[in-house]
Protein backbone atom coordinates (compact mmCIF):
# COMPACT_ATOMS: atom_id res chain seq x y z
CA UNK A 1 0.00 0.00 0.00
CA UNK A 2 2.70 2.29 0.90
CA UNK A 3 4.55 1.98 -2.77
CA UNK A 4 1.02 3.84 -4.03
CA UNK A 5 2.00 6.96 -2.42
CA UNK A 6 3.48 9.19 -5.00
CA UNK A 7 7.52 10.22 -4.92
CA UNK A 8 6.75 13.78 -3.27
CA UNK A 9 4.84 12.48 -0.39
CA UNK A 10 6.98 9.09 0.83
CA UNK A 11 10.27 11.33 0.23
CA UNK A 12 9.54 14.42 3.33
CA UNK A 13 8.45 11.67 5.54
CA UNK A 14 11.28 9.34 5.45
CA UNK A 15 13.18 12.50 5.72
CA UNK A 16 11.39 13.38 8.62
CA UNK A 17 11.65 10.37 10.21
CA UNK A 18 15.51 10.26 9.88
CA UNK A 19 15.71 13.46 10.93
CA UNK A 20 13.44 12.47 14.36
CA UNK A 21 15.37 9.33 14.40
CA UNK A 22 19.22 11.30 14.07
CA UNK A 23 17.78 13.67 17.17
CA UNK A 24 17.18 10.81 19.51
CA UNK A 25 19.93 9.29 18.78
CA UNK A 26 22.46 12.35 19.39
CA UNK A 27 20.02 13.75 22.63
CA UNK A 28 20.37 10.10 23.89
CA UNK A 29 24.34 9.63 23.30
CA UNK A 30 25.65 9.32 26.60
CA UNK A 31 23.13 6.38 27.24
CA UNK A 32 23.08 4.85 23.81
CA UNK A 33 26.72 4.39 23.21
CA UNK A 34 27.46 2.37 26.03
CA UNK A 35 24.48 0.08 25.60
CA UNK A 36 25.81 -0.25 21.96
CA UNK A 37 29.22 -0.91 23.21
CA UNK A 38 27.69 -3.38 25.91
CA UNK A 39 25.46 -5.54 23.15
CA UNK A 40 28.72 -6.07 21.34
CA UNK A 41 30.51 -7.33 24.27
CA UNK A 42 27.47 -9.74 25.07
CA UNK A 43 27.00 -11.15 21.87
CA UNK A 44 30.80 -11.75 21.76
CA UNK A 45 30.99 -13.37 25.46
CA UNK A 46 28.07 -15.00 25.04
CA UNK A 47 29.31 -18.37 23.57
CA UNK A 48 31.67 -18.51 26.32
CA UNK A 49 28.69 -17.58 29.13
CA UNK A 50 26.75 -20.95 27.50
CA UNK A 51 29.82 -22.91 27.51
CA UNK A 52 30.45 -22.47 31.38
CA UNK A 53 26.67 -22.29 31.99
CA UNK A 54 26.67 -25.76 31.32
CA UNK A 55 28.74 -27.00 34.45
CA UNK A 56 27.81 -23.90 37.11
CA UNK A 57 24.30 -21.61 37.75
CA UNK A 58 23.76 -18.98 35.00
CA UNK A 59 24.39 -16.14 37.22
CA UNK A 60 27.96 -17.37 38.03
CA UNK A 61 28.83 -18.27 34.12
CA UNK A 62 28.27 -14.49 33.39
CA UNK A 63 30.17 -12.96 36.27
CA UNK A 64 33.08 -15.52 35.47
CA UNK A 65 32.94 -14.71 31.85
CA UNK A 66 33.18 -11.14 32.72
CA UNK A 67 36.03 -11.61 34.99
CA UNK A 68 38.36 -13.19 32.52
CA UNK A 69 37.28 -10.64 29.59
CA UNK A 70 38.49 -7.84 32.05
CA UNK A 71 41.45 -9.93 33.38
CA UNK A 72 42.75 -9.80 29.35
CA UNK A 73 41.77 -6.18 28.73
CA UNK A 74 43.76 -5.31 32.30
CA UNK A 75 46.55 -7.17 30.91
CA UNK A 76 46.07 -5.14 27.26
CA UNK A 77 45.84 -1.81 29.16
CA UNK A 78 49.10 -3.10 31.28
CA UNK A 79 51.40 -3.82 28.31
CA UNK A 80 50.37 -0.62 26.66
CA UNK A 81 51.20 1.54 29.99
CA UNK A 82 54.41 -0.02 30.03
CA UNK A 83 55.56 1.49 26.39
CA UNK A 84 54.11 4.59 27.23
CA UNK A 85 56.49 5.00 30.14
CA UNK A 86 59.11 4.96 27.77
CA UNK A 87 57.54 7.65 25.37
CA UNK A 88 58.48 9.79 27.66
CA UNK A 89 62.38 8.92 27.90
CA UNK A 90 63.24 11.74 24.84
CA UNK A 91 60.88 14.17 25.62
CA UNK A 92 63.24 16.68 25.88
CA UNK A 93 64.71 16.38 22.24
CA UNK A 94 61.23 15.90 20.69
CA UNK A 95 60.30 18.80 21.94
CA UNK A 96 63.28 20.63 20.63
CA UNK A 97 63.48 18.85 16.72
CA UNK A 98 59.34 19.67 16.71
CA UNK A 99 59.87 23.34 17.40
CA UNK A 100 62.55 23.47 15.07
CA UNK A 101 60.88 21.59 12.43
CA UNK A 102 57.98 24.31 12.76
CA UNK A 103 60.12 27.13 12.67
CA UNK A 104 61.11 25.99 9.09
CA UNK A 105 57.38 25.03 8.04
CA UNK A 106 55.93 28.21 9.22
CA UNK A 107 59.06 29.86 6.78
CA UNK A 108 58.41 27.77 3.75
CA UNK A 109 54.31 28.61 4.17
CA UNK A 110 55.12 32.47 4.23
CA UNK A 111 57.34 32.01 1.18
CA UNK A 112 55.38 29.47 -1.12
CA UNK A 113 51.73 30.56 -0.49
CA UNK A 114 52.09 34.02 1.65
CA UNK A 115 50.25 32.95 4.94
CA UNK A 116 51.97 34.91 7.86
CA UNK A 117 52.86 33.13 10.99
CA UNK A 118 49.60 34.99 12.72
CA UNK A 119 47.01 33.35 10.04
CA UNK A 120 48.75 30.34 10.88
CA UNK A 121 48.64 30.12 14.81
CA UNK A 122 45.01 30.98 14.19
CA UNK A 123 44.45 28.06 11.46
CA UNK A 124 46.50 25.86 14.58
CA UNK A 125 43.86 26.95 16.83
CA UNK A 126 40.65 26.72 15.07
CA UNK A 127 41.72 23.14 14.17
CA UNK A 128 42.47 22.49 17.70
CA UNK A 129 39.06 23.84 18.77
CA UNK A 130 37.30 20.92 16.41
CA UNK A 131 39.26 18.55 17.83
CA UNK A 132 38.14 19.56 21.43
CA UNK A 133 35.06 19.70 20.41
CA UNK A 134 35.13 15.83 19.19
CA UNK A 135 36.60 14.83 22.31
CA UNK A 136 34.32 16.72 24.04
CA UNK A 137 31.27 15.15 22.11
CA UNK A 138 32.65 12.00 22.85
CA UNK A 139 33.20 12.53 26.90
CA UNK A 140 30.60 14.82 27.38
CA UNK A 141 28.72 14.65 30.66
CA UNK A 142 29.32 12.80 33.93
CA UNK A 143 27.86 9.42 32.40
CA UNK A 144 30.71 9.63 29.20
CA UNK A 145 32.78 9.13 31.91
CA UNK A 146 31.12 6.45 33.64
CA UNK A 147 30.44 4.33 30.73
CA UNK A 148 33.82 2.32 31.09
CA UNK A 149 33.56 1.90 34.35
CA UNK A 150 30.28 1.33 35.50
CA UNK A 151 27.55 1.10 32.78
CA UNK A 152 29.02 -1.00 30.31
CA UNK A 153 30.04 -4.25 32.48
CA UNK A 154 26.45 -3.46 34.21
CA UNK A 155 24.53 -3.08 30.54
CA UNK A 156 26.89 -6.56 29.12
CA UNK A 157 25.79 -8.31 32.40
CA UNK A 158 22.11 -7.37 32.29
CA UNK A 159 22.02 -7.84 28.49
CA UNK A 160 23.41 -11.69 29.23
CA UNK A 161 21.38 -12.46 31.99
CA UNK A 162 17.99 -11.26 30.25
CA UNK A 163 19.08 -12.41 26.80
CA UNK A 164 15.99 -15.14 27.10
CA UNK A 165 13.40 -12.33 27.91
CA UNK A 166 14.84 -10.18 25.46
CA UNK A 167 14.70 -12.67 22.38
CA UNK A 168 11.37 -13.49 23.19
CA UNK A 169 9.99 -9.97 23.10
CA UNK A 170 11.71 -9.67 19.57
CA UNK A 171 10.01 -12.98 18.19
CA UNK A 172 6.36 -11.51 20.24
CA UNK A 173 6.30 -8.30 18.52
CA UNK A 174 6.05 -9.29 15.13
CA UNK A 175 3.37 -11.32 13.63
CA UNK A 176 3.19 -15.61 13.07
CA UNK A 177 3.86 -15.34 9.91
CA UNK A 178 7.07 -13.16 10.36
CA UNK A 179 8.58 -14.86 13.21
CA UNK A 180 10.70 -16.98 10.85
CA UNK A 181 12.18 -14.23 9.71
CA UNK A 182 12.66 -12.99 12.46
CA UNK A 183 14.57 -16.00 13.57
CA UNK A 184 17.04 -15.61 10.81
CA UNK A 185 17.54 -12.09 11.11
CA UNK A 186 18.42 -12.82 14.72
CA UNK A 187 20.68 -15.62 14.04
CA UNK A 188 22.63 -14.26 11.29
CA UNK A 189 23.16 -11.02 13.51
CA UNK A 190 24.65 -12.73 16.25
CA UNK A 191 26.67 -14.83 13.62
CA UNK A 192 28.10 -11.84 11.70
CA UNK A 193 28.69 -10.16 14.86
CA UNK A 194 30.90 -12.56 16.84
CA UNK A 195 32.72 -13.76 13.17
CA UNK A 196 33.15 -9.89 12.56
CA UNK A 197 34.60 -9.10 16.23
CA UNK A 198 36.71 -11.86 16.85
CA UNK A 199 38.59 -11.68 13.57
CA UNK A 200 39.39 -8.02 13.66
CA UNK A 201 40.66 -9.24 17.21
CA UNK A 202 42.66 -11.53 15.58
CA UNK A 203 43.54 -9.26 12.53
CA UNK A 204 44.61 -7.10 14.65
CA UNK A 205 47.30 -9.17 16.69
CA UNK A 206 48.35 -9.87 13.67
CA UNK A 207 48.86 -5.81 12.03
CA UNK A 208 49.88 -4.98 15.23
CA UNK A 209 52.80 -7.73 15.74
CA UNK A 210 53.78 -6.78 11.93
CA UNK A 211 53.95 -2.83 12.18
CA UNK A 212 56.34 -3.37 15.83
CA UNK A 213 58.86 -5.58 13.75
CA UNK A 214 59.10 -3.47 10.98
CA UNK A 215 59.62 -0.28 13.29
CA UNK A 216 61.98 -1.81 15.17
CA UNK A 217 63.90 -3.06 12.28
CA UNK A 218 64.16 0.72 11.07
CA UNK A 219 65.29 1.77 14.57
CA UNK A 220 62.20 3.77 15.08
CA UNK A 221 61.22 4.77 19.15
CA UNK A 222 58.67 3.54 20.67
CA UNK A 223 58.06 1.07 18.14
CA UNK A 224 55.75 -1.18 19.98
CA UNK A 225 53.74 1.70 21.35
CA UNK A 226 53.20 3.26 17.69
CA UNK A 227 52.62 -0.40 16.37
CA UNK A 228 49.71 -1.30 18.52
CA UNK A 229 48.32 2.01 17.92
CA UNK A 230 48.44 1.69 14.34
CA UNK A 231 46.62 -1.56 14.33
CA UNK A 232 43.64 -0.34 16.41
CA UNK A 233 43.27 2.78 14.36
CA UNK A 234 43.42 0.29 11.33
CA UNK A 235 39.86 -1.29 13.01
CA UNK A 236 38.84 2.21 11.35
CA UNK A 237 38.18 1.29 7.52
CA UNK A 238 40.34 3.51 4.81
CA UNK A 239 40.84 6.73 7.48
CA UNK A 240 42.13 4.62 10.25
CA UNK A 241 45.37 3.19 7.93
CA UNK A 242 45.94 6.78 6.81
CA UNK A 243 46.59 8.04 10.25
CA UNK A 244 48.39 5.24 11.17
CA UNK A 245 50.77 5.45 8.71
CA UNK A 246 51.35 9.39 9.95
CA UNK A 247 52.40 8.44 13.61
CA UNK A 248 55.87 6.49 13.08
CA UNK A 249 56.47 9.16 9.75
CA UNK A 250 56.35 11.70 12.45
CA UNK A 251 57.75 10.23 15.01
CA UNK A 252 60.92 9.32 12.61
CA UNK A 253 61.05 13.14 12.15
CA UNK A 254 61.43 13.92 15.62
CA UNK A 255 64.00 11.53 16.47
CA UNK A 256 66.37 11.22 13.06
CA UNK A 257 67.92 13.28 10.85
CA UNK A 258 66.87 13.18 6.74
CA UNK A 259 64.03 11.45 5.00
CA UNK A 260 65.12 8.21 4.52
CA UNK A 261 63.84 6.39 7.42
CA UNK A 262 60.00 8.32 6.44
CA UNK A 263 60.28 6.60 3.08
CA UNK A 264 60.84 3.53 4.28
CA UNK A 265 58.37 3.50 6.54
CA UNK A 266 55.72 4.50 4.05
CA UNK A 267 56.86 1.27 1.94
CA UNK A 268 56.73 -1.34 4.93
CA UNK A 269 53.46 0.20 6.15
CA UNK A 270 52.31 0.19 2.65
CA UNK A 271 53.07 -3.43 2.03
CA UNK A 272 51.80 -4.56 5.46
CA UNK A 273 48.21 -2.73 4.78
CA UNK A 274 48.37 -4.88 0.94
CA UNK A 275 48.71 -7.98 2.68
CA UNK A 276 46.14 -6.89 5.53
CA UNK A 277 43.25 -6.02 2.79
CA UNK A 278 44.19 -8.97 0.46
CA UNK A 279 44.78 -12.22 2.29
CA UNK A 280 44.09 -11.18 6.34
CA UNK A 281 40.46 -9.78 6.06
CA UNK A 282 39.50 -12.30 3.61
CA UNK A 283 40.56 -15.15 5.04
CA UNK A 284 40.49 -14.23 8.80
CA UNK A 285 37.59 -11.31 9.01
CA UNK A 286 35.35 -14.07 7.90
CA UNK A 287 32.14 -11.74 8.65
CA UNK A 288 29.05 -13.00 6.64
CA UNK A 289 28.38 -9.60 5.50
CA UNK A 290 30.76 -6.86 3.34
CA UNK A 291 30.26 -3.51 2.75
CA UNK A 292 31.71 -1.67 0.09
CA UNK A 293 34.47 0.88 0.47
CA UNK A 294 31.88 4.23 -0.27
CA UNK A 295 29.51 3.11 2.22
CA UNK A 296 32.26 1.93 4.78
CA UNK A 297 33.90 5.93 4.37
CA UNK A 298 30.68 7.97 4.64
CA UNK A 299 29.62 5.29 7.64
CA UNK A 300 32.09 6.18 9.41
CA UNK A 301 32.02 9.86 8.86
CA UNK A 302 29.09 9.89 10.10
CA UNK A 303 29.20 7.83 13.27
CA UNK A 304 32.15 10.41 14.53
CA UNK A 305 29.72 13.31 13.25
CA UNK A 306 26.91 11.86 15.22
CA UNK A 307 28.35 10.07 18.31
CA UNK A 308 32.43 11.18 18.58
CA UNK A 309 35.18 8.27 18.28
CA UNK A 310 33.00 6.22 19.19
CA UNK A 311 30.61 6.06 16.77
CA UNK A 312 33.49 5.82 14.30
CA UNK A 313 33.89 2.16 15.67
CA UNK A 314 30.18 1.51 16.09
CA UNK A 315 29.24 2.20 12.52
CA UNK A 316 30.95 -0.54 11.15
CA UNK A 317 28.71 -3.29 12.87
CA UNK A 318 25.53 -1.29 12.89
CA UNK A 319 25.63 -1.00 9.17
CA UNK A 320 26.05 -4.76 8.90
CA UNK A 321 23.05 -5.46 10.94
CA UNK A 322 21.36 -3.10 8.74
CA UNK A 323 22.47 -4.97 5.64
CA UNK A 324 20.86 -8.31 7.19
CA UNK A 325 17.68 -6.67 8.29
CA UNK A 326 17.16 -4.86 4.40
CA UNK A 327 18.33 -8.85 2.98
CA UNK A 328 15.62 -10.34 4.54
CA UNK A 329 12.73 -7.51 3.62
CA UNK A 330 11.19 -7.42 0.26
CA UNK A 331 11.18 -4.41 0.02
CA UNK A 332 14.21 -3.19 1.54
CA UNK A 333 16.41 -5.62 -0.59
CA UNK A 334 17.98 -2.87 -3.21
CA UNK A 335 19.12 -1.29 -0.22
CA UNK A 336 20.40 -4.34 0.88
CA UNK A 337 22.59 -4.30 -2.02
CA UNK A 338 23.23 -0.91 -2.28
CA UNK A 339 25.36 -1.41 0.78
CA UNK A 340 27.12 -4.28 -0.07
CA UNK A 341 30.41 -5.59 -2.18
CA UNK A 342 29.06 -7.02 -5.15
CA UNK A 343 29.08 -5.34 -8.19
CA UNK A 344 26.65 -5.87 -10.91
CA UNK A 345 28.15 -6.51 -14.63
CA UNK A 346 25.30 -4.49 -16.28
CA UNK A 347 23.24 -1.91 -14.94
CA UNK A 348 19.02 -2.20 -15.34
CA UNK A 349 18.82 0.29 -18.01
CA UNK A 350 21.50 -1.95 -20.21
CA UNK A 351 19.15 -5.41 -19.02
CA UNK A 352 16.19 -3.68 -19.86
CA UNK A 353 17.41 -2.06 -23.60
CA UNK A 354 18.98 -5.60 -24.11
CA UNK A 355 15.19 -7.69 -23.53
CA UNK A 356 13.67 -5.09 -25.54
CA UNK A 357 16.14 -5.68 -28.74
CA UNK A 358 15.87 -9.35 -27.84
CA UNK A 359 13.05 -10.78 -30.54
CA UNK A 360 10.02 -12.49 -29.42
CA UNK A 361 10.02 -16.21 -30.37
CA UNK A 362 6.88 -15.29 -32.94
CA UNK A 363 8.81 -13.36 -34.77
CA UNK A 364 11.27 -15.72 -35.47
CA UNK A 365 9.23 -18.14 -36.95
Amino acid sequence: MVKNFPFYIKAPIILLGLVIIVFILNVLRDVLVPLAFATLIAILLNPLANRLGRKMPKVLSILLTMIIAVLILFGLMYFLSSQIAHFFDNLDQMKQKFSELLIIGQKWLHETFGITTQKQVEILNDAAKGSKAMIGQTLSGVLGVLSVIFLIPVYTFLIMFYKTLILNFLYEVFSEENQKKVGEILSETKSAIQSYIIGLLIETSIVAVMNSCALLILGVQNAILIGVIGAILNLLPYIGGIIAILLPVLMATLTTDGFTTQLLIVGAYALIQFIDNNILVPRIVSSKVQINALISIVIVLLGAALWGVPGMFLSIPFIAVLKIIFDRIEGLKPWGKLLGDTIPTEHMGQIKRLRRKKPALSEKN
